[in-house]
């Protein structure tokens, strides 16, 4: 609208004033020649005054100016003579006089040329109609063009206001759009990373709920079993202060678990995080815990293979991973159960294996993926062990079918090595 201004109010009052000039113009050269040609004609007459009328030249005059021009010729010493007499009394008009002198006679000639004003006013009106014309549809034009724009900077705006509304009901799922316009694209950008993080951030929670329940669970079991041994051995206090001795270590054990649990979930575990560790410990330790629940199904653990290794690897974490596994073989698996560690090229590596029917071909391939399972577990202990392995930058994988036989693959420690460090 300022450019239309700016530039049709100007181009308006020049339209104006042009159609004026160029009248003015026209009249100005119709009487400058009928003077000329009426002082010619005076200065041709006779010196007695004969032929010398202005009416015996009013038909020559007609043809000098338009037929709907007309005009006054006014000599001096004669009477004026009216040209043509074409405009109505009263009407606006535009009138150019034009004086000259016969030097001759020593006459003055004075010539008024008028025309009406209804031409130009007309040629204005167009004129003032095709500018307003212009005038209108370029405001068509911008208004149109400011409502795709517009629209093209608020739709956006309102899928954005929509994500963040989702984000902030609880779906954190990022929409991944972007607009072609740096500054919108640089919000969803930022809302699609907040999103990305509050997915990560849910889905730790929840992994630590369901991993927390899982883990939490077996050595709730075990607990309970061995504050029921201490209730029924009352009568023993040697074997009452044993007991309470073990479920002290399962307290601290459950301490633990807990502890690591909010450490991964709030901080990325690191291999640098493992500490040496006494392999044979943690196995005793762990075996003396399962072996009354062992004993309740008439079933054995043994323990065999080299003794006294060093490897590098979380207590808790090692104790879980063993936990899980002695779990598993108790609940799915059958006869002994066979604890074994060996030392290979530079690993500590413990096999935990039973004798019974082994692992279904169905479920080997997704056996460490979380939620595969049978007989309506979890399907979390095999998942989370692998990943608490692979966190101390060892690794568990399943070396035999049938039977079933786990391999924990851990870095030995060795003084060579804490030298190599």
């Amino acid at each position: 609208m300022m450019v239309v201004i700016l530039l049709g109010v100007p181009l308006a009052v020049l339209e104006v004033r042009s159609v004026d000039t160029s009248t003015k113009t026209i009249l100005a050269t119709e009487a400058r020649m009928l003077a000329q040609t009426v002082r010619m004609q005076v200065s041709k007459a006779s010196p007695d005054g004969t032929n010398s009328g202005p009416g015996d030249y009013t038909r020559d005059w007609q043809q000098m100016i338009a037929s709907d021009h007309d005009a006054t010729v006014n000599v001096d010493g004669q009477s004026p003579v009216q040209v043509n007499s074409a405009l109505p009394p009263g009407a606006p008009t535009f009138s150019v006089t034009f004086d000259i002198d016969n030097v001759l006679r020593n006459v003055g000639v004075h010539v008024t040329v008028r025309a009406s004003r209804e031409p130009a006013d007309q040629q204005i009106r167009s004129s003032m109609y095709l500018i307003g014309g212009v005038a209108l549809a370029v405001l068509v034009a911008a208004t149109g063009l400011a409502y795709l724009q517009a629209r093209r900077l608020t739709k956006p705006l309102e899928e954005l206001a929509a994500t963040a509304e989702r984000l902030g009901s609880g779906d954190p799922r990022p929409r991944h759009r972007r607009y072609g316009i740096s500054e919108l694209d640089r919000v969803a950008e930022v809302i699609d990373s907040s999103a990305d993080r509050i997915s990560t951030m849910l889905g730790a929670e929840r992994r630590l709920a369901a991993e927390a329940s899982h883990e939490l669970r077996t050595p709730l079991a075990a607990l309970s079993m061995r504050l029921e041994e201490i209730i029924t051995l009352a009568d023993d206090p040697q074997t009452v202060r044993d007991e309470a001795e073990v479920a002290l270590s399962q307290v601290e054990r459950l301490t633990d678990v807990v502890q690591r649990l909010l450490t991964t979930v709030r901080t990325h575990r690191r291999s640098d995080l493992a500490v040496p560790i006494e392999v044979d410990t943690v196995i005793r330790q762990q075996v003396h815990e399962w072996r009354p629940a062992y004993q309740s199904m008439r079933r054995g653990i043994v323990v065999s293979g080299e003794r006294r290794l060093m490897a590098m690897a979380t207590p808790g974490a090692f104790s879980q991973i063993l936990s899980t596994l002695l779990e598993n073989s108790l609940i799915h698996g059958a006869g002994t159960v066979t604890v074994h560690t060996r030392a290979v090229g530079g690993s500590v590596v413990v096999e935990v294996g039973d004798e019974g029917d082994g692992i279904a071909p169905d479920l080997e391939a997704k056996l460490f993926e979380r939620g595969a399972s049978s007989r309506g577990s979890t399907g979390l202990g095999l998942a989370v062990a692998r990943e608490l392995a692979e966190a101390d930058g060892g690794r568990l994988n399943l070396v035999l079918q049938r039977p079933a036989v786990f391999a924990v693959f851990l870095t030995e420690h060795s003084p060579l090595s804490v030298i190599a460090r």
